[in-house]
């Protein structure tokens, strides 16, 4: 009886720890996958971090659509406040150009924008297993994933790591 316990509590830690794995870099696909801009001119992701090498950024991974992304932009709002030296990176899942740029007005969102092209279940959504929206990161100023997901802008690993890399 003992033997089992041990054996499931054993299994049990090895999952979890699996599950829990964070990533700390952008994958190759990620990192070639090319969005678009809000002049809709073409842009890699790795393009779009090179732009902002040397500053902590903040990545919200949002669709206008999606009800728990708009309910969680004042806190997005508050973040900027808090901490405006970060650089805002706002990646849409829309599904057409026209619909993210009413939305990116409509929420009055500060920030660089990038519309994916192929959706949450495409190459740049896989690339950073993408399961919900809201999702935010932050990348480090030498370009380090430190923190791979979190889906509220007040999480308090969020707060804590964009404090620390100030």
């Amino acid at each position: 009886m003992i033997k089992k316990i041990f054996v499931l509590a054993s299994l049990l830690i090895t999952t979890l720890g699996c599950a829990q794995k964070e990533e700390t870099t952008f994958k190759k696909e990620g990192l070639e996958n090319v969005m678009v801009n809000m002049e809709n001119q073409p842009i890699t992701f790795a393009e779009i971090l090179k732009k902002n090498e040397g500053k902590t950024i903040v990545i919200d991974v949002w669709a206008s659509w999606c009800s728990d992304c708009v309910k969680g932009m004042p806190k997005v709002k508050a973040l900027q406040e808090k901490y405006p030296d970060a650089n805002y990176l706002f990646i849409s899942m829309d599904k057409t150009y026209e619909a993210w740029l009413k939305g990116i007005e409509k929420h009055q969102l500060k920030g660089e924008h990038y519309l994916t092209s192929d959706g949450m279940k495409g190459v740049f959504g896989k690339s950073i297993n993408l399961d919900w929206i809201p999702r935010y990161m932050v990348v480090d100023k030498t370009g380090k994933i430190a923190l791979y997901k979190v889906i509220e802008a007040d999480d308090e690993k969020l707060i804590k790591i964009v404090d620390s890399l100030k």
